[in-house]
């Protein structure tokens, strides 16, 4: 075993126990902070591969946007950052659910492998990763992005209870607030 397959799985290891406790933690911004950390790890097991840009990507996109998508929605949104009473549910069945996809998962890879090298391919260029992102996979590429501009103007209009709301008609001083009303002894405003 060398040191590159040490520090794999050492990354590895901090990826695992970072997504344990993203899905474990009761408050919502430490969550996304142990989601930094995950992202982070599975950079660097992608630098250790030798996939640098990948990695830069992972950083930039997931860990420099997705995150603070992420956090600016809870900011926006209002919602709750300590701990909360309604997250407080028995955690046996998604452990359960969990252990077994990963077993699954495991069995399936050792028995389609069974233990045998696998010869790497050539190292790739930003070219040809370009080529393939912009003319196989562009339709998908854009799609995200179309999400995750439709969840920042959804953070958006949650965090805006006003919208929506009919407009106050002219005349009608029930929700203006500008100028203080006063009342005569005749009962006319002023």
């Amino acid at each position: 075993m060398t040191g590159a397959d040490l520090l794999l799985l050492a990354l590895g290891a901090v990826a695992v126990g970072a997504g344990v406790l993203v899905v474990s933690t009761k408050h919502l911004v430490r969550a996304g902070l142990y989601l930094v950390v995950c992202l982070g790890a599975l950079a660097g097991d992608y630098l250790v591969l030798g996939a640098e840009l990948v990695a830069w990507v992972q950083v930039l996109i997931y860990v420099g946007a997705v995150v603070v998508l992420l956090l600016f929605a809870v900011m926006l949104t209002r919602a709750p950052i300590g701990a909360s009473d309604d997250l407080d549910r028995p955690g046996w069945p998604a452990a359960l659910i969990g252990g077994g996809a990963g077993l699954g998962l495991s069995v399936l890879l050792v028995d389609a492998y069974r233990w045998s090298t696998v010869t790497m391919p050539g190292a790739g260029t930003a070219e040809r990763l370009g080529e393939q992102i912009f003319r196989s996979w562009v339709l998908p590429f854009e799609v995200l992005s179309v999400l995750l501009l439709s969840a920042l103007v959804g953070a958006v209009v949650l965090s805006r209870p006003d919208i929506g709301q009919p407009a106050p008609q002219r005349g009608d001083t029930a929700g203006d607030t500008s100028t203080p009303q006063t009342v005569g002894a005749d009962g006319v405003r002023r």
